[in-house]
């Protein structure tokens, strides 16, 4: 039997430019925590909680943001995604 996923609980880091949400991802890779980055670099309000967005689920999010996050692995970083809101990297952390 599978389980349909009816919740995620996901961080994001927004930044300006896809050459800019690139070299991050290639950092957080590397080692650096991402609440760390996020922290440091994103422009959303939820950078002061390292960029948790708590649990959300399917429709919740910009259309863009939405797919990612309902497909990515948990602990997987996403690839740079665009939204009218700028450039997002995501890791998703739980799913329910």
């Amino acid at each position: 039997m599978t389980t349909t996923v009816q919740e995620v609980r996901a961080s994001h880091l927004l930044v300006d430019s896809f050459e800019e949400a690139s070299n991050l991802r290639e950092e957080i890779t590397q080692g650096t925590p991402f609440a760390d980055v996020a922290q440091r670099v994103s422009k959303c309000p939820s950078s002061s909680r390292g960029g948790d967005l708590g649990f959300f689920g399917r429709g919740r999010m910009v259309p863009q943001f939405d797919q990612v996050a309902f497909e990515l692995p948990v602990g997987q970083i996403s690839e740079p995604v665009q939204t009218q809101f700028g450039w997002h990297l995501l890791v998703v952390t739980e799913q329910r």
